[in-house]
């Protein structure tokens, strides 16, 4: 596996990548990875794909008040994993090559960007769009693979490469959870062990709310009582528990399209999200 560090380094070895005949897939992460990032791995490389996995810490993607210097960076251990996986390239770029002196653009991405991470977390969606619209040109792939756990992200992504014209095709992963359904995240790691037992009151108020919905109970009943399980397992404050569309991710108080169920709320220091697919709520 290549470390490259410097843009016109990568554009050389993505040609190469691009010569054997193989299509060529990106996975961007920001690192600290874990069997999540890794499945989105195995999945590129089940298509048959040469795959390039960028780690970049995008500072525009965080608040002044988020966690980007205590964000975990762990280079070693994350290319050792990458390297297992058969990746073919580490796209590891610093700052000051992602976002050179004089740096003056940014993509809005109106509409899903509105509600919910947008309105906890102002400017992330612009950062998130913009740094992703560049490792897109930069590394120019066939198919960009994303993880389902930051669902909204996954259609902010989506919509841009729809709007833009990109022709690039994206690919959601379902999310990966460790065996108690927590999803897995890099954040985990800050819980205590005592929050990252309450940690689990998250996936399984989302999968009784689902089931709550699916026997006929309103969409407003069942997301008060997941919020209320919340709230009794220690979570606060809870910034929203929806229930919306897939694709607008607008609310919707009834299932007659593909929906999910989202969530996100801080578990002592640690803000935790988690989404749940609802399209089959009526057949339970």
């Amino acid at each position: 596996m290549q470390i490259i560090r410097h843009i016109t380094e990568l554009r050389v070895a993505v040609r190469a990548l691009v010569n054997t005949g193989s299509p060529v897939a990106l996975v961007p992460t920001m690192g600290a990875l874990h069997a999540g990032h890794i499945a989105l791995v195995d999945a590129a490389r089940a298509r048959g794909c040469q795959v390039v996995v960028s780690i970049f810490v995008n500072p525009t993607q965080f608040a002044p008040n988020e966690d980007l210097d205590a964000y975990p960076r762990r280079e070693a251990a994350d290319a050792a994993m990458l390297e297992a996986a058969d990746a073919a390239i580490l796209w590891a770029p610093d700052v000051a090559e992602m976002y050179p002196a004089g740096f003056a653009s940014s993509i809005e991405v109106e509409g899903v960007t509105a509600r919910w991470e947008g309105e906890a977390r102002p400017g992330h969606f612009a950062g998130v769009a913009t740094v992703v619209a560049k490792l897109l040109l930069q590394v120019r792939p066939d198919i960009a693979f994303f993880g389902e756990k930051d669902f909204q992200q996954l259609a902010v992504i989506r919509r841009m490469v729809r709007d833009l014209d990109v022709g690039i095709e994206i690919v959601g992963v379902p999310t990966q959870r460790d065996d108690d359904g927590l999803a897995l995240s890099s954040r985990n790691a800050y819980l205590s062990p005592e929050e990252r037992i309450a940690a689990r009151a998250l996936p399984r108020a989302l999968g009784d709310a689902v089931a709550a919905i699916g026997r006929g109970t309103s969409v407003a009943a069942a997301l008060d009582a997941a919020k209320a399980r919340l709230t009794e397992a220690g979570f606060g404050p809870i910034d929203y528990v929806a229930l919306v569309d897939a694709d607008s991710l607008e609310p919707v108080e009834s299932i007659d399209s593909p929906a999910r169920l989202i969530a996100a709320a801080k578990l002592g220091r640690t803000r935790l999200i988690d989404n749940i697919s609802v399209e089959n709520v009526k057949s339970m």
